[in-house]
This record gives structure tokens, sequence and C-alpha cells, in this order.
């Protein structure tokens, strides 16, 4: 059997994720999940996107949806623009998508319909692009952009007090329905951490990559990380997304 590879938010850096993989020796016998946002940011969002469908054909692939994502169907789909996605990696996407025919763009935007809003393993763990806010589990969501948007999860695991046990009356419930939660959306940087962060059971993967940050992937069971150089090294005439 082959590992399970959690991948983190790409953001457009195919330098990136190709230079990771290398380092992580990535084979078909492992299971790859991605948490999301692929594109917005470096200018090769077009390019991941062709990259991540040929992947597709040689690995087992679970592909989770972000709300770059979101952003991203919108305008392919029916030519949205939204401003705050313009200036937060949109312009780079969209300048990707300059010399792809129409014929390619229907090809990306089925393969962003047909990525996940979260998804659980046999092991019972929650992998999903950025949290929930139900009490019974994102399938009980009320409003499905939690699953790209919400932060409340990441930050109620991360500020829990260490001494408060599973079996408490007042240990939290949504962190009881998984075994792991793995997510991206909230770049570690925020918290001036540059490696995979761990609140509770919660494990953050967005080390990033597109701002100053690196690429990065872990093996679930051995909880090994490996990364790619900073993006802003691969793509040193770039600035990145805004903030």
């Amino acid at each position: 059997m082959g590992r399970t590879l959690v991948i983190g938010d790409i953001h457009g850096g195919l330098k990136g994720l190709i230079q990771l993989f290398e380092r992580a020796e990535v084979s078909t016998e492992d299971k790859l999940i991605f948490l999301g946002d692929y594109v917005d940011g470096w200018s090769e969002s077009a390019q991941v996107i062709d990259y991540l469908m040929l992947l597709e054909k040689s690995h087992q692939c679970i592909f989770i949806k972000g709300n770059h994502d979101a952003w991203c169907i919108d305008w392919l789909q029916k030519g949205i623009v939204d401003d705050v996605w313009f200036v937060h990696g949109g312009k780079l996407t969209i300048e990707s998508y300059k010399d792809i025919s129409d014929t390619i763009r229907q090809k990306h935007l089925d393969f962003f319909e047909q990525m996940h809003d979260y998804y659980v393993d046999r092991q019972n763990n929650l992998f999903i692009h950025a949290g929930f806010s139900s009490m019974h589990g994102p399938e009980k969501e009320r409003y499905s952009s939690n699953y790209s948007w919400d932060r409340t999860l990441w930050e109620m695991a991360l500020t829990m007090d260490n001494r408060i046990k599973k079996d408490s009356a007042i240990y939290p419930k949504r962190l009881l329905l998984y075994h792991e939660i793995y997510i991206g959306h909230t770049p570690t940087l925020y918290y001036n951490v540059k490696v995979p962060m761990q609140g509770c059971n919660v494990w953050n993967i967005d080390t990033g990559a597109a701002f100053t940050g690196k690429l990065s992937c872990l093996d679930i069971k051995t909880k090994q990380f490996w990364q790619s150089d900073t993006l802003q090294s691969l793509y040193p005439n770039e600035k990145g997304r805004n903030k």
C-alpha cells in the first residue's frame, strides 16, 4: 500500500508542485488528496489545471474545491469577474488562460465542477478546504460556502486549552466528529509558522505558497512532510497574490 499524501494550496505555482512531488518521491502507489485553491497567485493557474488533469489519469487523486476555485468557475462558466477575486489573484489567472482554446476551457470547467466540497476516508478523516460550522458536520452545513471560507474550526482548534480532554463535557463537539481533519485556506504564515501546523486533531497544510511561503504535502500516517522552495524564488519576476 502506498502513502496518503495531503497537498496544500497551490495557487498557480506549477513549478512548486512539480518540485514538491520530486522531493516527496510521489509514485502511482500514493493516494493524493488536494485541499483546493489551485489557481490565483502565480502565473501558471491554467497550466496547474492541465497538470492535475493529466495526473488524475495515472494516480489516485481526490480534488477538494477552494474559494478561489469557486471564483474561477464563475468566470469560466458565466464570465463573472468578481472584484475581490480580480485583485486577489484573479487577474493572473485570467492572463494564464489568454492562449487557451474554448475547448480546453470547457474541459477545465468540467474538471472544476467535479471537485468535492469535502471528502471523508475510511479512517474517518475529513479533508476540507476551510472548515464547517455545523455541530453535526459539513453534511448538515446550512451554507455550502462555509466549506471553502469558514475559519472558525481552525481558530477554535488552535486556541483550545490542551488540558481539556476529549471526554470532557466542554470539549468542542465539532472536533469529536472525525479522527483527524485536514484543511488549507488559512496560511500558517499568519502565525509566523512556515511548516504545517496542528491544533487538536486539525492539521493545516496551507504554508503560504500564494505569498512568501512554500508548497507543502504531508503523509497523514507518519506526519512526515515535504516542501518546495519558496514560490517567490521559483517565480522571481512575479509578486504572487496580494493579501
